[in-house]
């Protein structure tokens, strides 16, 4: 029925002189302004944008055969036309200093990469100029890369020698010292701060740990890092798929959960740490690094959650060198996933040919020694003596660790491997890669 009542609401008022001229300078002021956020909107694409595409879609080459790279590129969907491409082709790491050039014709312009009479891989460096900005990028293709040898020997006493290190970082209690971080803890996962005593005199790794929160046994995966000592990386990411997760820095003394200008303070512990001792192999620095991943699996296994049986070591660049050397040193470690590692085939540039980060012999500065000393720490020595299934994984335009020296350490595995190449990645990796090792892992980890 309806309401007979009389309204009792406050009638509207009309607005003022001085109202409506406010009303109407707003107005004025939003309808001037909307052509300036149409004028400086953020593009959805690039204007210039270009693709670079091999003769052989994979980039893969027989010794012997020609390569060829085309770059193909357009102006706000026009065929680039005229403009000049500058370019270096040599092999990898050994670019000459002088530039060889190319005009775009159609939108298109080839860059001949020559070829290879021994396995290994050229490298072609190019940059183009547009509007006065500079187009640069960097593609490597590779020449029979499944015959690339390494240059490093196995010593005689290798084994003795690690056994050594490994006997000396065991006299030692690991102490965890695990504090909770209930900030940091989500309502699946419960994080921890850890500190490891993993070699005499009180060398010691922190790291975060975390695990899922549902009651049950969990498989373990060990992360050691990328290299330089900068705070490592906090995720869940792991455990929400059901790991327990422990991730370090190698460098004794530096805590994550310090403050910054703390931290850079314990951080001074880590200068020139990758050169520091190479004279001799008993006083490289890396012997406690590698001797104190094998104590973090200790660690893991001690864990009452672990299930028992299943070990995981996963990490890309130095931390997919100290994958492998973990997964080599300690026997109780099941499967392994190394991203385009460091400190493979390390005497390469002594022979005139690419080698892994951190490029010792490129400058011909290398200490007394460092080659002898290098043979007990190379990874394609570690690489050799893998026994767990491996997922390798890294991509050819990488200019950190060379793919001629993460091609030759992976050609020494002898247990079951499985490569994932993505020649168009650098020193990184697509999310496809990630999703692709995850699904891997699912696999090895028996129930």
């Amino acid at each position: 029925m309806q309401n007979l009542q009389p309204s009792t609401a406050t009638p509207r008022q009309a607005p003022s002189p001085r109202g409506r001229a406010g009303v109407g300078l707003l107005l004025f002021l939003l309808l001037i302004s909307l052509p300036a956020f149409s004028q400086f909107s953020k593009p959805r694409r690039q204007y210039v944008e270009y693709l670079l595409t091999a003769s052989h879609a994979d980039r893969n080459y027989k010794t012997g055969e020609q390569a060829s790279l085309t770059i193909e590129a357009y102006k706000g969907g026009n065929a680039l036309d005229g403009v000049m491409v500058h370019y270096r082709v040599g092999d990898e790491m050994f670019l000459p200093a002088a530039e060889d050039s190319v005009a775009f014709a159609g939108g298109k312009a080839v860059i001949p990469m020559g070829t290879r009479s021994e396995p290994g891989f050229r490298a072609c460096s190019l940059r183009f100029t547009v509007y006065g900005k500079e187009y640069k990028d960097l593609v490597k293709v590779a020449f029979s890369p499944e015959r690339i040898k390494p240059f490093t020997t196995m010593p005689r006493d290798f084994d003795r020698f690690w056994q050594k290190a490994l006997k000396e970082a065991a006299a030692a209690e690991l102490n965890p010292v695990i504090t909770p971080l209930p900030s940091r803890s989500t309502d699946r996962v419960e994080a921890f701060l850890v500190r490891l005593t993993v070699g005499p005199d009180g060398r010691n790794m922190y790291g975060y740990l975390t695990k899922p929160k549902a009651e049950g046994k969990y498989p373990v995966l060990f992360c050691p890092p990328g290299a330089g000592a900068k705070k490592i990386d906090f995720t869940t990411y792991y455990s929400e798929q059901g790991y327990i997760y422990f991730n370090v820095c190698i460098h004794s003394g530096c805590n994550p959960e310090l403050s910054d200008d703390l931290y850079a303070s314990a951080r001074r512990v880590a200068d020139n740490y990758e050169r520091r001792g190479i004279e001799h192999k008993d006083s490289f620095y890396y012997r406690s690094v590698y001797a104190g991943c094998s104590r973090c699996i200790d660690f893991l296994c001690s864990l009452p959650e672990w299930d028992g049986q299943n070990v995981g070591v996963t990490g890309g660049s130095q931390g997919g060198a100290l994958t492998i050397v973990t997964a080599a040193l300690n026997p109780k470690v099941t499967f392994c996933v190394p991203f385009y590692p460091a400190l493979c085939d390390l005497t390469g540039f002594s022979h005139g040919r690419a080698g892994g980060w951190p490029k010792y012999f490129q400058k011909g500065d290398e200490a007394h020694g460092a080659a002898e000393t290098l043979q007990y720490y190379d990874v394609v020595n570690f690489a050799r003596r893998l026994r767990c299934p491996v997922f390798f994984s890294f991509g050819y335009n990488d200019d950190t660790c060379s793919p001629t020296s993460t091609y030759a350490t992976y050609n020494e595995i002898t247990a079951p491997k499985k490569l994932a190449v993505t020649p168009t990645s650098g020193h990184w990796r697509f999310p496809e890669t990630n999703d692709e090792a995850m699904e891997w892992m699912k696999l090895k980890v028996k129930k």
